[in-house]
């Protein structure tokens, strides 16, 4: 697979804006030095972040491809990101990309109702799927989201949910946390327990996110309910590295992940060994 030249080659970016959505967690608005989009991508694509002399490391396009700037939104967990945590409103970094598969909202995904399952920082990319619905809802069917975290202060794009999510048409959101708490009045519990208790119709096609065993188990779920795997899409990007598959970090069996996913039909991963 030939990877083209400016997939290579950084862009400088500009971060217009931050938001604070969590005690950890940051949405940085992105441009390029003109003022532009950097480039074009699909909901479920990601993008190489760095910062020249301190590293580079991929993150998932938090933003929909209809907004005007692209978004990403990134947990300090590490060197790099406890890094771009100090920056603020005009600083720079590199940006390239898009890098790896898509959801395919062009084809697959149209005039089916969709679920939507996130268990964390897992909102993020699909959060870029749900903007991408909600922009062209005439082409897709029922929308449903269900969104767990730790707390409830760990729960991300908290205002967009209510303003913009729980209010489109044909969309439903449901959240929960993992151990009740005060002023929680919601629902309590984890997000694979959550799946099975409402108990959706098996028609739907689901698009899961979240850390691992959450995808593990909400996947039994979802086949216990009736779904099979053919209707159920997964996004893996632990371990992506480089993005153009040079470097062996993201290999799992025949696949690699920054070239054959992030973004996975479910029934595609029963061949590869079981290392997410």
């Amino acid at each position: 697979m030939c990877v083209p030249h400016d997939l290579l080659i950084p862009s400088v970016g500009v971060i217009t804006d931050i938001i604070n959505e969590t005690s950890d967690t940051k949405t940085f608005f992105v441009s390029g030095a003109d003022g532009k989009k950097v480039f074009d991508h699909l909901p479920g694509q990601c993008a190489m972040i760095g910062i020249p002399g301190v590293g580079e490391a991929m993150f998932s396009i938090s933003s929909s491809p209809s907004c005007e700037l692209m978004e990403f939104t990134i947990k300090s967990v590490g060197k790099l990101t406890n890094y771009l945590h100090k920056l603020g409103a005009g600083s720079q970094l590199t940006v390239r990309g898009p890098y790896g598969t898509p959801f395919p909202v062009k084809d697959i995904l149209q005039n089916r109702d969709l679920l939507f399952i996130a268990g964390g920082i897992g909102i993020a990319p699909l959060r870029s799927v749900i903007r991408y619905v909600l922009h062209n809802r005439g082409e897709y069917g029922a929308a449903d989201i269900v969104y767990g975290a730790r707390s409830s202060a760990d729960l991300l794009f908290v205002e967009e949910i209510r303003e913009k999510w729980q209010t489109a048409k044909d969309t439903t959101v449901s959240l929960t946390i993992d151990r009740a708490e005060d002023g929680w009045d919601g629902h309590v519990g984890f997000v694979p327990s959550y799946v099975t208790e409402i108990g959706f119709d098996t028609s739907k096609t689901a698009l899961v996110c979240g850390p691992p065993i959450m995808i593990k188990y909400t996947l039994e779920a979802l086949i216990n309910m009736g779904f099979k795997k053919e209707q159920v899409y997964t996004t893996l990007e632990m371990r992506m590295k480089c993005g153009i598959g040079k470097c062996g970090r993201c290999n799992i069996g025949a696949k690699y992940i920054c070239k054959d996913g992030p973004v996975f039909r479910c029934d595609e991963l029963d061949h590869v060994p079981d290392e997410f």
